[in-house]
């Protein structure tokens, strides 16, 4: 007896002992930097966050009635050449709350600790640049999606990136954090099996609010500093996940939309039966079906693969469909840049892929699509089933 009591406490202290020395390993990873892929375009990139009110509207998704809608921008852009100015925190001040909540949170790259590209403030390079609206997921913010927006700007774009206010986990407002509200983020949006019918009516209802923002930004953001360099006959809307839903329904409705490009995102509103008249780009991960081309499992599977269906079928566009495996959900985001220890990671919409170059493709993929479709000239990779990516299987293409 008293030799198993022996063994028992060696094992327990054998056990305490590795947990105490992957607790130090996890933190001396997630105090390591991490610098985001490199933008691919020949400009440098400037950062700048501004504050908009759209007074035009009242914000439905309040919780004080008669609000008019705010937002949060980061806009980042082609700046010009010259003594280096600051760099840009990736997440400064009341940002930093985008961390997953605590103690999850301490199994994350720390953000002091994440290099992104761009400069605060840099002066703006001469010339006329299209614009970029880029609008995040569910739940998400438009810091959360730097490495995509660096690289657009960096070949020659505005990039306006807006944060749903009371949809986004968190968004700053007068340097003040604001959280979700219940009409901005539904429950239905849960991911249950059994909500997919009344997640379709939810984000029915919610997709006029977010497009909505995204035709506001792409018209406040050829103002201010930004007046003379914008070319605003050329609007592209991007999104992921919702924010792409979102991009879809805001070109629909914007005459100077020239494209939009959706990443991972189920469609929702009018345009899955209208379709879109505009050239569309669809991205989707190894087990999405939202470019219409999967193998459901579930009744919400069934449901996006009608949608995506639907939309394709309806659109006079030129539609590019591509699928990117080995990614998940949130792979179209900059998680996967993140160290997030092995725990943690195995509960987020992590993929197998190579987080950097996930992101990479991604970038390629928006960089062709957008210069295709605002400047007219055919891009290679835009051109057939041929593709210099292993991990990319090409759906459909014009």
């Amino acid at each position: 007896m008293r030799r198993w009591l022996r063994y028992l406490l060696v094992l327990a202290l054998a056990v305490v002992l590795a947990a105490g020395g992957y607790v130090a390993y996890v933190a001396i990873r997630s105090a390591q930097p991490v610098t985001l892929p490199a933008p691919t375009g020949p400009y440098p990139v400037g950062r700048a966050t501004v504050e908009w009110t759209d007074s035009a509207r009242v914000d439905p998704l309040a919780p004080q009635p008669g609000t008019p809608r705010r937002l949060s921008a980061w806009l980042w852009y082609p700046a010009a050449p010259g003594p280096s100015p600051t760099p840009a925190a990736y997440a400064p001040d009341a940002w930093a709350g985008l961390h997953l909540s605590w103690p999850v949170g301490l199994a994350e790259t720390g953000f002091d600790h994440v290099h992104a590209h761009a400069f605060d403030d840099a002066p703006v390079a001469e010339g006329r640049f299209p614009i970029a609206v880029l609008e995040p997921g569910m739940g998400f913010a438009a810091p959360q999606y730097t490495a995509l927006a660096e690289s657009l700007a960096s070949n020659g774009y505005l990039v306006v990136g807006v944060t749903p206010t009371y949809s986004a986990n968190l968004t700053v407002l007068g340097g003040a954090p604001v959280s979700t509200t219940e009409a901005g983020n539904p429950k239905a949006f849960d991911g249950a099996d059994e909500h997919a019918g009344q997640a379709q009516a939810a984000g029915d209802r919610l997709i006029d609010v977010w497009a909505a923002d995204d035709r506001f930004a792409a018209v406040e953001a050829d103002a201010g500093r930004f007046a003379g360099h914008v070319d605003a006959t050329k609007v592209v809307y991007l999104g992921h996940s919702f924010g792409g839903a979102a991009a879809l329904e805001a070109c629909r409705t914007d005459q100077r939309c020239v494209g939009a490009a959706d990443l991972d995102g189920t469609q929702y509103g009018p345009v899955v039966h209208t379709g879109l008249t505009k050239p569309m780009l669809l991205v989707a991960s190894e087990n999405s079906c939202i470019t219409g081309t999967c193998q459901p499992t579930t009744a919400s599977d069934r449901s996006s693969l009608d949608t995506a269906r639907t939309l394709v079928a309806a659109s006079s566009g030129p539609t590019w469909c591509y699928q990117l495996n080995g990614a998940e959900h949130f792979n179209f985001s900059d998680y996967g840049a993140y160290y997030i220890a092995a725990p943690v990671r195995s509960q987020l919409a992590l993929g197998a892929i190579d987080g950097d170059d996930a992101l990479s493709i991604t970038n390629a993929y928006l960089a062709a699509f957008v210069r295709q479709v605002t400047s007219g000239c055919p891009e290679p990779l835009l051109a057939g089933r041929a593709t210099p990516y292993p991990q990319v299987v090409v759906q459909h293409t014009p």
